[in-house]
């Protein structure tokens, strides 16, 4: 597809970053106060805008993104990144008409025949920066909502993946006009200046390091902030679910983008006595899923050598602390530096001082822990940052339950490992250290919007509550006091 020739706003570091947004944001805002919130063809024909860029852009984003990784398995850009869009876009299509109707809310007995009702409305101009690790689906899955919802917008993509930016940016260009979404590229310089822009709303996704510094950016401006970020998410493994089973489910949802997933399993829990058992069927799943790991077009690299040595000194520290680690190569295939593949690593009951148990892995290392009591699993987890995912595998009603009662974390999936962002109609996003806010669905449309309340008066309304206050004044309040 060749991209029309729309002109974009060129952001050049050397001529004052902030003042340049501040001019972009506030065109998109005038905008948006001249021509009024979008009605509801207007939205449907911006969704549509977007989904027939996807689907004719697909094998280009695909190449993009490949490129930026050094390699990136073609089909899990397919599932993970463009399926994932279009699921979205469609989910929003059906439902946006409900979506926007105002809704009619109880009105106290005492205040009939009075209504309220709650209103929603865009919120203007809106940021939105974007991870590298799903550069296509972290752009635009909360570009849908922002759409949906009715709003204009600035996209800052990750300077780590300059393919992709330039192609989304070409893509954005080529269908909607610069007050309406424009995407700017650049390096970390522009993502925070972009944060202290005076927005509407920014929704950042990111690390918790990161998201920490956007939020104190925006604070300035008092721009609220939707911060999807991290963490270490783990997995718990109960007596009674099938081990192959879980291991495949944990192999699949650790390798998937070479383990490059923000709701990655980090770390897993298995009953004292059955470590072996796991790690024997951990190795089966991998050999079945990644028979081979350098030449596997199924398997993706590392997205840059800093993050390959990371990882790398990750596990050097363990081994220098004694600490048993299990390389899963089925092929064994060599370690190249050069195309940044790692084979899966298991550190088996690595110690709390590691950084593989401090930071977030991002990447093929799987730290696994022998548990006594479910007690003890669950006291640990609360020990530490809330995760943005938990994983429990398990068929006991009453060990689940307790789980997922006494735990906090952004998001579970029951049985398995991620499927639970899949879904439009639940919530997905971070709690304290691993996020602020919500997307997907409805969830998405509400993050974007101002859910204005409105009560209409009428009847004689509260003219007996009107100074001066006698008798009668104090006798109707006394009556609203029984009523409430």
């Amino acid at each position: 597809m060749s991209f029309s020739a729309v002109r974009q706003p060129e952001i050049q570091p050397s001529a004052g970053l902030e003042f340049q947004l501040t001019l972009l944001c506030a065109a998109q805002r005038q905008a948006f106060l001249r021509e009024g919130p979008p009605d509801y063809r207007k939205r449907l024909e911006n969704l549509n805008k977007l989904l027939n860029l996807t689907l004719k852009n697909e094998d280009r984003i695909a190449d993009a993104i490949s490129q930026d990784f050094g390699h990136r398995s073609r089909f899990e850009t397919a599932l993970t990144e463009i399926f994932l869009v279009i699921a979205g876009i469609k989910h929003a299509r059906r439902h946006l008409k409900q979506w926007m109707k105002p809704r009619r809310v109880a009105t106290p007995l005492h205040f009939w025949p009075a209504k309220s009702r709650i209103i929603p409305q865009p919120l203007g101009s809106v940021g939105i920066i974007s991870p590298w690790n799903y550069p296509f689906y972290l752009s635009f899955s909360p570009a849908i909502a922002a759409l949906a919802a009715g709003n204009r917008i600035v996209l800052k993509p990750s300077e780590l993946t300059p393919n992709s930016s330039e192609l989304f940016k070409q893509m954005v260009a080529s269908a909607f006009a610069p007050n309406e979404f424009t995407v700017i590229t650049g390096g970390k310089e522009v993502g925070q200046a972009l944060s202290g822009t005076p927005l509407d709303h920014l929704f950042f996704t990111g690390s918790t390091a990161v998201g920490r510094e956007v939020a104190i950016a925006a604070a300035h401006n008092l721009t609220p902030v939707t911060l999807e970020l991290g963490g270490k998410s783990p997995a718990i493994l109960n007596d009674d679910y099938p081990v192959a089973r879980a291991a495949e489910r944990i192999v699949i949802g650790k390798m998937i983008n070479c383990g490059q997933t923000c709701i990655a399993p980090d770390y897993v829990f298995i009953p004292e006595g059955r470590m072996q058992e796991f790690t024997a069927e951990v190795r089966n799943a991998t050999a079945k899923f990644y028979p081979s790991i350098e030449r596997n077009p199924d398997y993706t690299s590392i997205i840059n050598h800093r993050h390959f040595e990371r990882l790398m000194d990750y596990l050097a520290q363990a081994k220098q602390s004694g600490i048993e680690i299990l390389e899963i190569n089925p092929a064994s295939d060599s370690i190249s530096r050069d195309v940044k593949k790692l084979p899966l690593y298991l550190v088996v009951n690595p110690s709390e001082d590691l950084k593989v148990m401090q930071e977030e892995i991002f990447g093929p290392i799987l730290p696994i822990l022998s548990y006594r009591s479910l007690d003890d699993a669950i006291a640990y987890i609360n020990a530490h940052p809330r995760p943005l995912a938990l994983y429990w595998f398990g068929y006991d009603t009453a060990s689940r339950e307790k789980v997922l009662r006494q735990t906090i974390s952004g998001g579970v999936t029951v049985n398995d490992t991620l499927w639970h962002i899949c879904q439009e109609n639940l919530p997905f996003g971070g709690v304290g250290h691993s996020g602020i806010g919500s997307s997907h669905g409805i969830h998405g449309f509400r993050t974007f919007s101002k859910e204005k309340g409105v009560f209409y008066q009428a009847g004689p309304g509260a003219s007996l509550l009107y100074p001066p206050f006698g008798k009668l004044a104090r006798r109707t309040l006394n009556i609203l006091r029984k009523l409430v």
